[in-house]
């Protein structure tokens, strides 16, 4: 009797108990396109944070979540931006894990995610125009911009003893940003680039690029593409004429796929993507075991991603964007308890209860200028055909 009278007063002054619910996110990534061979892995991540969130039953008074895919293709942004409005108007998502190619999602929240309000965290959009792009404070990256990452590129080419060298970028907002801010670093360091020229993706022949390349001389070839576009073709072409024989590759660059298409022919060559030796890469790996591979690009990010909208809905006690959005910056900084793969459950009681996280996951998360992250990179090379570490940057 208690218990009703109580729910009946409660109800007359307009408040009403916190109810389990199913809540929809939307993972909207290139599963078609130019990076289509990473985007299984990165959907695999972010979807292990949410059944490890579903299983613990502690998120908003028992509520659980699920994995709603759509295909951004990477680089068509009409696509994009009708996958992403289905993702809201049909299915009801709470909140976008992704986009994934900076293009589309740039196309994304301005066309989509703004009008409808709709949070948005990417682990892969890495270009320096989406730093102050519109957001209304609903968008976020757990990967670096690549204003960032040209300075490491250039880090990882002068410590090579590459003086001089030939770039070529895929011709959309990420290859753009990139080989600007990376020819802009690398010149500043005293660094020679000999040509900066863009390519298109889809194309059967690229020997008239790697012409111009080999034309133009250095010492390295930096390919700012996708592996499973013009950017393999232009390695091809480039090891079929003899025009270059090492390679540097940035994160779009870099999969196993690169070392399916070419193997030992690239032995000698490097690259970096965003990544980490914290302690929480080495737990989120054996999170994962063999279930898919956790050091694939982006993948750790896309865990974060999605962990990271939950842990703010958790906060902010709805899973309402419109009211989560302002606790994302919150949960993911200091202060707090340290937050690791395999702990969300740790850390929805602890907001449960009150108290302060600091989320740290599995790509040592860190927020800066309003919602992008602070940056570390994972520096390769290839020897005997296979992709290992050489360090951490």
């Amino acid at each position: 009797m208690k218990k009703l009278m109580l729910s009946t007063a409660l109800c007359a002054f307009g408040v009403t108990a916190a109810q389990a619910e199913e809540i929809k996110i939307g993972v909207i990534l290139g599963f078609t396109g130019p990076i289509e061979s990473i985007t299984p892995a990165m959907a695999d991540g972010a979807e292990l944070a949410m059944k490890e969130v579903s299983d613990s039953g502690k998120l908003l008074d028992g509520s659980t979540v699920v994995s709603v895919r759509a295909d951004s293709t990477c680089i068509d942004s009409a696509a994009a931006g009708a996958a992403a409005e289905r993702l809201i108007t049909s299915d009801g998502v709470k909140g976008i894990m992704g986009a994934d190619c900076s293009g589309v999602t740039g196309a994304i929240l301005s066309n989509v995610a703004l009008p409808n309000g709709m949070v948005m965290i990417s682990p892969s959009a890495t270009s320096p125009g989406l730093t102050t792009a519109e957001d209304n404070g609903l968008f976020f990256r757990t990967a670096p911009s690549d204003a960032r990452q040209g300075a490491v590129m250039t880090e990882v080419l002068m410590d090579r003893g590459y003086k001089s060298v030939a770039l070529t970028y895929t011709n959309n907002d990420y290859g753009k940003g990139l080989a600007d801010a990376f020819a802009a670093e690398f010149a500043a360091a005293g660094g020679e680039v000999t040509i900066s020229a863009s390519h298109e993706d889809g194309k059967a022949d690229y020997a008239a690029e790697v012409g111009a390349l080999a034309s133009a001389g250095g010492d390295i070839l930096v390919v700012a593409g996708y592996v499973d576009q013009g950017g393999s073709g232009i390695v091809r072409a480039a090891l079929d004429t003899g025009a270059f024989d090492t390679f540097h590759f940035p994160d779009g660059m870099i999969s196993a796929k690169l070392e399916e298409n070419f193997g030992s022919e690239i032995d000698g060559s490097s690259g970096q993507h965003p990544g980490t030796d914290s302690p929480g890469v080495a737990k989120f790996s054996e999170m994962v075991g063999d279930a898919f591979d956790p050091t694939s690009p982006f993948t750790p990010e896309s865990y974060d991603a999605a962990a990271l909208i939950m842990l703010a809905m958790q906060a902010a006690g709805s899973s309402d964007p419109s009211v989560y959005k302002d606790k994302v910056l919150d949960v993911a900084n200091a202060p707090g308890e340290q937050i690791f793969p395999g702990e969300l459950a740790k850390a929805l009681e602890i907001i449960a209860g009150g108290g302060d996280v600091d989320y740290v996951g599995a790509s040592a998360v860190e927020l800066i200028n309003g919602g992008e992250s602070a940056g570390n990179y994972r520096e390769v090379e290839f020897k005997d055909g296979k992709l290992e570490t050489a360090k951490y940057r």
